[in-house]
């Protein structure tokens, strides 16, 4: 036995496999990643589309940052308005889930008792493995148990939609500076530096996106940075055009 597996509290499959999230808490910190990637992301391509839009049709650098500023505050609150209330709606519904359960444990435990043996029957278990398995469970800690056979939920790790919120403003805004920064180059250099710095910097948030998520990174990445050329395309397309009407 490893020094480690007989210390209280810890969990013996996390010494087999450190790898692996086996920690309590996992959700909250998926969570608010993932809401911290998306808003850089949405930083970096939304705030770059406005500025590159506005330089296609004007080399007024006040204007440039005026929109590029306008752009960053409302999108900031805009990402960590849409995060509060949607991961609101998420914990809400899981705390509505697990009063549920905590009142029926209470009213009718014996067939509680029974609902559980058979959901570990459904997983492959033998009526009477399943059933010391949910008795075991239950004596140990029974609403843990039915949350997690039933729907799958941690108690101890409803997610916070101030940690999405407020990830996901910051993010965009950590977003937003780098096309804010690359704009007040040169005239005859900064819509190229801008095009570069921000398609490398989708990329890298794909890749981080895909890393959190399990998927493929190739196709995360790919998938990210084609969609912000052609944002990045368009609106200075349209800005040229709108320049040119403008001028003319």
């Amino acid at each position: 036995m490893s020094e480690t597996s007989g210390e209280p509290g810890r969990d013996p499959g996390a010494a087999q496999h450190p790898d692996e999230p086996h920690r309590g808490g996992l959700a909250q910190r998926l969570n608010w990643l993932r809401a911290g990637v998306l808003g850089a992301n949405d930083g970096i391509v939304s705030v770059a589309a406005v500025v590159v839009g506005v330089a296609g049709a004007t080399q007024s650098i006040p204007a440039i940052v005026t929109a590029g500023l306008a752009a960053l505050v409302g999108g900031a609150i805009s990402m960590a308005l849409g995060e509060y209330v949607s991961v609101s709606s998420q914990r809400d519904s899981e705390r509505a889930l697990i009063a549920k359960e905590r009142r029926e444990l209470a009213e009718m435990p014996e067939e509680e008792l029974d609902e559980l043996t058979g959901l570990y029957q459904q997983r492959g278990l033998s009526p009477a493995t399943a059933r010391q398995v949910a008795i075991e469970l239950t004596e140990h800690d029974a609403l843990a148990a039915h949350l997690s056979a039933e729907l799958g939920i941690d108690q101890d790790d409803v997610v916070s939609p101030w940690h999405a919120a407020l990830a996901s403003a910051v993010a965009f805004t950590c977003g937003a500076v780098l096309p804010m920064l690359t704009i007040l180059l040169p005239p005859e250099i900064r819509i190229p530096v801008t095009f570069v710095a921000v398609l490398i910097a989708l990329a890298i948030t794909g890749y981080v996106a895909s890393w959190i998520g399990g998927s493929p990174r190739g196709r995360a990445m790919i998938r990210v940075v084609i969609g912000g050329a052609l944002a990045l395309a368009a609106t200075f397309i349209v800005g040229s055009l709108l320049g040119t009407t403008v001028a003319g």
